[in-house]
């Protein structure tokens, strides 16, 4: 049973991403201190360095050879549930998009559990459930982080590709008003549908190819695999040069945070009715499509109690990066984070309560 000295230590790993966040928001509009330019560049600092960084650190610490691969198939086939919704929805409904199914799918799935689930999850279910939250950190980190680097990556290929089409057929109308004898094979002409497929694949797996999220958790589970299977330990030079960065992650993240809040007319950005949907979504809609797939794989127990904990844990913070990077929903997802992280010691211990019922 969680006690008050639980309650504090939770509290204890969550203030101080508020201090980051405050220290951002006021950096803007009350000192002065960045313009939006600045901001923009120090959320790429982040994006860039200080999470790859930081998801390599922490996926090169875990012993890949003891995980509980029934967990991880609850994980995946809750996953795999919430993608049909999405598509049913997006396809169904006049209010559907690729991009609002991009949005949806984070604020389903992607949830903060090193930095809230690992103190909250020991308090309710000892150290051998902390093992199963870092298993599920890492999953998220190699498989649906890597998932929704890949979407967004096309939605920007697809737009820039659109906005080359515009430009280019311009051009070739005011060539072609000017009179110029030119031929027609010497006129650049796009088809106006966009890019092909293999052509838009080409360029989304260039931009994957210099985009160091896509290689921070990929090289962590190989020097894992590597290490644990040869029983050696990474040399102290190279982990305290990954250190020194990667322990500004979180910090740096909720910073930049901050900044996108202040730059923002409302602290609420999105409005009270997206404020609501996206709550919905993180606290109701993951866990239960967490608690159908942790059922039909078999799990029981605590394994499956810290199954449907660790969905409805708040928003990744990195969901909210990625949206700022790739300018999609950004405010629903800075609203996301805010909001979750105050709401989620009640929602939890709630869910906690009730789950203490089942066998």
């Amino acid at each position: 049973m969680i006690g008050w000295e639980d309650v504090y230590k939770v509290t204890v790993a969550m203030v101080p991403l508020y201090v980051a966040l405050m220290l951002g928001y006021g950096s803007v509009r009350w000192w002065n201190i960045f313009t939006p330019d600045q901001c923009d560049a120090i959320n790429r600092l982040v994006c860039y360095f200080t999470l790859p960084l930081f998801t390599f650190e922490f996926t090169a610490h875990i012993d890949p050879f003891k995980m509980n691969y029934l967990f991880i198939g609850a994980d995946a086939m809750s996953k795999l549930i919430i993608v049909l919704v999405i598509a049913f929805w997006a396809k169904c409904s006049s209010k559907g998009s690729y991009c609002w199914s991009i949005t949806s799918f984070s604020l389903c799935t992607l949830t903060n559990s090193l930095v809230v689930g690992v103190p909250l999850i020991r308090a309710m279910y000892g150290e051998k459930a902390v093992d199963l939250v870092v298993q599920s950190s890492v999953i998220q980190a190699i498989i649906w982080l890597t998932v929704l680097l890949f979407v967004l990556e096309c939605r920007r290929a697809n737009a820039d590709s659109y906005l080359d089409s515009s430009i280019k057929n311009a051009q070739v109308l005011a060539v072609e008003s000017a009179g110029k004898d030119v031929e027609a094979n010497q006129l650049e002409i796009v088809e106006s549908t966009g890019p092909s497929f293999w052509c838009l694949m080409k360029i989304v797996w260039l931009k994957l190819a210099m985009n160091p999220n896509s290689y921070g958790c990929v090289i962590g589970i190989t020097w894992a695999f590597l290490a644990n299977r040869f029983h050696f330990e990474m040399p102290s030079i190279i982990e305290g040069s990954i250190l020194i960065m990667s322990k500004a992650g979180t910090g740096t993240a909720m910073f930049s945070m901050g900044l996108f809040m202040a730059l923002q007319e409302k602290i609420i950005a999105c409005g009270p009715s997206l404020t609501a949907f996206g709550m919905i979504l993180r606290f109701i809609a993951g866990p239960a499509a967490m608690a159908i797939g942790a059922i039909a794989v078999g799990l029981h127990g605590d394994v499956l109690r810290v199954a449907i904990i660790q969905a409805a844990l708040p928003q990744s913070i990195t969901s909210f990066i990625f949206a700022k990077e790739y300018g999609l929903h950004a405010e629903v997802l800075s609203t996301a984070v805010i909001f979750g992280l105050i709401a989620s010691l009640p929602v939890l211990i709630v869910y906690y309560a009730i789950l203490g019922f089942l066998n």
